[in-house]
């Protein structure tokens, strides 16, 4: 067969980016095909880059050798560090991002990319045999490939919904996506509706700020990317704003319920329950005298406050009224009202772990699609997708990240899994360790993945390498030294309240007590200056030791999850037929189809007791 491309891409929001730049840099010539080349990696709903778990799958992003993290580091408005006041596990950075710069970079990076096509068309249906997909319709064109990757976002039959009306669109008013999803269901692909939506924007002069509370970005030099060399200062970042809901802005909206689209039965889909629309969280928590709202910058080139966390399917006229009632927005001026977007989304059990249609080999999907929430889950989908659909054209092992390597490994387990019923969004409460798959340490748990894919370069990786072994020296170092009862840094401790400090106490205890700061101790302790570690390793360094004993505990508690993965499970077993299966085990089994013995121990309905019988039927099998 002649084929066109290897991988054609279809959509070009954030998971149809990291999906491109993926499979061309890793050296198949790409197709990415956009509704409008000129919204590609748009921001439809907040421009904001990170978050709670969130910031950590871009950190992950980035250390496999994706886009998302250098193009957040080069077009933020403001950089904050969330969670500081809590451990490590949790800690995340979150950017504001430009809504007009961020987007036109990532074009900009994608139309220069090596191996990579971009081009406009509305795909209407795909390519196949029984066996497998093997290309998409373009209007008259058939176009012919060895992967097709499915990045719709929520544009699949999208309705945008207000009050009581219905009209078919996609986000930002751009066309819908028509065709391509009951086409997909006369392949015996299953969809479901899944609502999100968004909220108003504000004109920036029309506020009155006196009434809000400023809030600040973080001091420091803080990026997602590991490459990033260039930080904005404090003082050159824009505020964002605080304010609360009031009792007034609760009674309009409990008086005009059954105007909003979603309480009125106009909404089919499911929304996210991490994300909710204002009128939801009034009527969810009704015990909640107040909620809090951000007032947040769009754009340099923009005049418009986004309102987060007032996101509405009421008709304009009541937005009017609810939006007056806020804090400093007594005056404001409107500049486009919030709105609810119903669109097409895939069952995601459907998919194997690395993203694939089980029942179509060649057809894989990523982002919103596979029902997801969010610019940063869909990256971390989209990024999996083009680095397996690549490497299964190129004849290689899959990617697959276990749940204690990575969020993004949690995420795609998840969905695979368990599947979802509504949006998914990740959470920091989603991974079981959360400690060994910190902020800082993105780098030492997927560089290595990333070079050995091709994604990251020798340059790259030998720059990881070595800062990896200068930390293990560092903290050799701090091991097999010790105070004496002179030392310069025990006025530095007695200043922290340590004061019984005899000789003999090795530099790695030091490092252990509160408060200690391992920058501070290389101020009295020159010799520590011979590791070349950045303001980086540093903090890795100092997470390392003050938390060795749960990361040692979480590190034991993953090695037997390990071993369970370890443990393959056939393709062609037959769970139906199976001896000693309960009959919700068997039919789980049987539609999830796990890879390994750790997955199926994760799918509802399948207990203990399956698992050793599975595990027996298994051992049988292979003598």
């Amino acid at each position: 067969m002649n084929y066109d491309y290897d991988i054609i891409v279809v959509g070009g929001g954030h998971a149809g980016m990291e999906a491109a730049f993926a499979s061309a840099h890793m050296g198949a010539k790409t197709l990415l095909l956009s509704l409008n080349i000129k919204m590609m990696s748009n921001m439809p709903c907040n421009p904001s880059i990170g978050g709670s778990a969130k910031g950590i799958v871009v950190r992950e992003v980035d250390a496999l050798g994706g886009m998302m993290g250098k193009g957040a580091d080069h077009e933020y408005l403001q950089m904050k560090m969330l969670n500081t006041g809590k451990g490590p596990g949790v800690q995340c950075l979150r950017a504001q991002a430009d809504k007009k710069s961020y987007p036109r970079y990532m074009q900009q990076q994608a139309l220069n990319t090596k191996n990579l096509t971009v081009r406009e068309g509305m795909v209407t249906a795909l390519i196949h045999d029984e066996e497998k997909v093997y290309g998409v319709v373009v209007g008259e064109e058939k176009i012919i490939s060895k992967a097709v990757i499915l990045t719709t976002g929520t544009y699949m039959e999208s309705c945008i919904l207000q009050g009581h009306t219905s009209r078919s669109a996609g986000p930002d008013g751009e066309k819908p996506s028509l065709g391509l999803s009951p086409y997909l269901a006369t392949m015996g692909i299953k969809l479901f509706r899944l609502k999100t939506g968004t909220p108003p924007r504000i004109q920036k002069d029309s506020i009155d700020y006196s009434k809000a509370i400023p809030q600040y970005g973080t001091e420091g030099n803080l990026a997602f990317s590991y490459e990033t060399t260039t930080f904005k200062p404090l003082k050159d970042q824009v505020l964002c704003w605080l304010i609360y809901t009031t009792p007034e802005t609760h009674k309009i909206i409990r008086d005009n319920l059954k105007e909003s689209a979603m309480y009125s039965g106009l909404v089919k889909g499911i929304g996210p329950r991490y994300c909710p629309s204002i009128e939801d969280k009034i009527v969810r928590f009704a015990d909640k005298p107040r909620h809090q709202l951000f007032l947040e910058p769009e754009s340099l080139e923009m005049d418009s406050i986004y309102l987060q966390g007032f996101s509405t399917s009421m008709p304009t006229d009541v937005q009017e009224k609810m939006i007056r009632s806020l804090p400093g927005l007594e005056n404001c001026k409107v500049l486009k009202y919030a709105y609810a977007i119903e669109y097409d989304a895939i069952e995601p059990t459907q998919f194997d772990a690395t993203l694939q249609v089980k029942r179509w080999p060649g057809l894989y999907c990523a982002g919103q699609i596979v029902g997801t929430s969010g610019y940063e889950e869909a990256a971390g989908l989209g990024l999996m997708a083009g680095i397996n659909a690549t490497l299964k054209i190129q004849g290689k092992k899959p990617l697959i990240l276990r749940r204690d390597e990575a969020y993004i490994g949690v995420m795609i387990d998840d969905l695979v899994t368990k599947g979802t019923q509504e949006p998914y969004r990740l959470l920091s409460s989603r991974a079981e360790y959360r400690l060994l798959m910190r902020h800082d340490n993105a780098d030492l748990r997927l560089t290595k993945y990333g070079h050995e894919i091709g994604l990251i370069s020798d340059e790259r990786y030998t720059k990881f390498v070595s800062k990896k072994e200068q930390i293990n020296k560092a903290i050799e170092y701090l091991k097999t030294h010790y105070i004496g009862k002179k030392s310069e840094i025990t006025n530095y401790l007695r200043n922290l309240g340590f004061n019984e400090l005899n000789g003999g106490l090795s530099l790695i205890d030091v490092l252990r007590r509160p408060g200690v700061e391992y920058a501070k101790m290389c101020e009295y302790i020159p010799e520590l200056y011979e590791f070349s570690l950045d303001e980086t390793g540093k903090n890795q360094l100092e997470i390392m030791v003050k938390y060795e004993g749960y990361i040692e505990k979480q590190r034991k508690e993953a090695l037997h999850l390990a071993l369970l993965e370890e443990i393959k499970i056939p393709a062609d077993i037959d769970y139906i037929h199976m001896d000693g299966l309960a009959l919700e085990a068997r039919q789980k089994l049987d539609k999830i189809r796990p890879l390994s013995i750790g997955q199926a121990s994760r799918i509802s309905g399948v207990n203990p007791a399956d698992i050793s019988m599975l595990i027996l039927n298994i051992k049988k099998g292979a003598k």
